[in-house]
């Protein structure tokens, strides 16, 4: 799957990563007669959601979208239970307001066009700059942050996980349609989402000075006016001690969330234990990993990746597996185990988009024509 190397002597006297973990995830919010996308600000979602889970809970850019985040856990069992909190409480709320709550990465058939935007100045600005593509920009994924506090630390973690984000995304897929089409794609999130600028697998730094010099040389030239406007797979979360896990789709259920989460964060683990031991991954060219990325997200688990290292395809639930195993002598570590072991249940039942289109392609069957249109009897 992937080749290590020798990095050289390096120090190693700073504290280890704590390697917590936070988790956010955008939901859709929908009318319950119609199944279309609603806004939540007429039932004031928002507001009195903040009264029971406090800052857990927050705007996107559309109205219809509505955010929850977990704290600071220190485990994943403090997430996970965090998370199934969450999904109740803000389920529950939703329901008492006259709407429901949907954990899918693209609706099937709500019109972007006529969506309304949240009426705040930072999504107003993000608007003006980028108009119509923010606007089209329709789509809900999953977040996760690793703890890793040391900068430094961190741009390397960044550039050696950046191989696993396909693997991720194949796990995560869960946005077949849009606009009322079968798109042939499994994540045509992604498809919607890198019509923004800075967005996709980012290139890798070879220090934590050079990032920044990255960013200053953007925010000078007036391409952005802070680092959270970077909006790669991966990235430094410029206000926290984390580094940032965006490639996913929202996943449907709780569990496959969590073990999305618990492998993020075993990968993280991994890498780090690699690092101290002056071992590290090849790092390979954004544009090889973006030719998985594509993959991933076209096929999803049923499709073929490429072992960089072999120079072939392989299976991508067989990759996957093999991740697995690389992973797996920090897993207990970590206390993760049960957590990581649904990734098994997701590769045999599939992604939320295989699941999709299974009812699609039910819901079509037996509506086939009997005979051509053309030889029909009339009268």
């Amino acid at each position: 799957m992937v080749r290590l190397r020798g990095q050289g002597a390096r120090a190693h006297s700073i504290m280890p990563p704590t390697f917590n973990i936070g988790i956010e995830e955008e939901y859709q919010t929908i009318d319950p007669e119609t199944r279309d996308l609603r806004s939540h600000i007429q039932v004031e979602l928002l507001e009195k959601g903040k009264r029971i889970l406090q800052e857990r809970v927050k705007a996107e850019m559309h109205q219809s979208v509505v955010e929850v985040g977990t704290g600071v856990c220190r485990n994943i069992k403090e997430a996970k239970a965090e998370i199934k909190m969450l999904r109740r409480d803000i389920v529950k709320l939703a329901k008492e307001n006259g709407l429901r709550l949907a954990s899918v990465a693209t609706h099937p058939f709500a019109d972007w066009r006529v969506q309304e935007i949240y009426p705040d100045d930072r999504y107003k600005h993000i608007v003006e700059d980028m108009q119509l593509v923010a606007r089209a920009n329709l789509i809900f994924g999953l977040h996760v942050h690793i703890g890793i506090e040391d900068r430094e630390t961190a741009i390397h973690m960044m550039n050696h996980a950046r191989y696993f984000l396909p693997h991720l995304l194949a796990l995560s897929t869960n946005s077949p349609f849009w606009l009322g089409m079968n798109t042939g794609l499994k994540s045509y999130r992604c498809k919607v989402f890198d019509k923004f600028p800075r967005t996709n697998i980012p290139d890798y730094f070879p220090s934590w000075g050079e990032y920044e010099n990255f960013i200053k040389l953007l925010i000078k030239t007036n391409c952005i006016d802070n680092a959270k406007k970077i909006w790669w797979d991966i990235r430094p979360h410029p206000f926290f001690n984390t580094i940032e896990f965006r490639v996913c789709d929202i996943p449907m259920r709780a569990d496959e969330t969590i073990a999305l989460a618990a492998l993020i964060q075993a990968t993280v683990a991994k890498l780090y234990k690699l690092h101290t031991a002056n071992q590290g991954f090849r790092l390979y060219r954004r544009a090889l990993l973006m030719e998985n990325k594509w993959r991933a997200a076209r096929y999803g688990m049923a499709g073929k990746l490429i072992d960089f290292g072999k120079q072939t395809e392989v299976p991508a639930k067989d990759l996957i597996l093999e991740y697995l195993e690389f992973v797996d002598d920090v897993v207990d570590e970590l206390d993760s185990r049960e957590e990581l072991n649904y990734i098994h249940t997701m590769l045999e039942a599939g992604s939320g988009a295989d699941r999709q289109l299974r009812v699609y392609q039910e819901t079509e069957t037996g509506l086939e024509e009997d005979e051509p249109a053309a030889e029909r009897k009339v009268g």
